[in-house]
């Protein structure tokens, strides 16, 4: 009951945060708003599945390391076809971290401290937890650009953000969610 009331309200806010940053960008040539849409339903469809599987696939008896090792060897392999399909030419010539300079190195660092942030959310909370830690993740990130980037945010940012916010109260009055509030929170941070 109210952990679905809780996730409608929270879809609404991000929607309200969403529709605000992208309401200024002005419509071009071929766009099409139902099949955006139509995109972004697919895609949360498939988030979802994804997300649920990946929840299940941390839970079992396997170790959190070997599990993501597992991962790894899907990943590193399709990643490197990515890379040479794309600039296998600038590869060859240049070497695959030419231009990596500390700030590439402390984002591929920070990227990777976030993925094994989110898979022990899962792991120890679970996947409902890990987007509302997600969710307020936006929210945070775009309270910082305020002081750092001088964004104004409007009416519209400031509702939705509210709504987010509310939205974890709400889904922590069932006795279930309480238990993984530090957790959230060091992902989060950790995010």
């Amino acid at each position: 009951g109210t952990q679905w009331a809780a996730l409608v309200v929270l879809f609404a806010g991000v929607s309200l945060v969403q529709i605000d940053t992208s309401s200024s960008s002005k419509k071009g040539e071929g766009e099409n708003a139902l099949v955006g849409l139509s995109c972004i339903v697919v895609a949360c469809i498939l988030s979802g599945c994804a997300g649920v599987y990946f929840e299940k696939i941390l839970k079992g008896s396997v170790s959190l390391w070997t599990r993501n090792i597992q991962l790894a060897l899907f990943a590193i392999p399709s990643s490197i076809a990515s890379v040479y399909a794309q600039d296998g030419g600038f590869v060859r010539e240049h070497g695959l971290f030419y231009g990596f300079d500390g700030i590439a190195w402390m984002t591929s660092l920070w990227y990777g401290i976030g993925g094994l942030s989110v898979a022990v959310c899962i792991k120890y909370a679970d996947n409902i937890s890990k987007n509302f830690a997600t969710s307020m993740a936006i929210i945070v990130s775009t309270v910082g650009s305020v002081f750092l980037f001088s964004f104004a945010p409007s009416l519209i940012f400031v509702s939705g953000a509210t709504l987010a916010i509310f939205s974890i109260f709400m889904y922590s009055s069932s006795n279930s969610f309480l238990n993984h509030i530090p957790r959230i929170i060091c992902s989060n941070i950790c995010l």
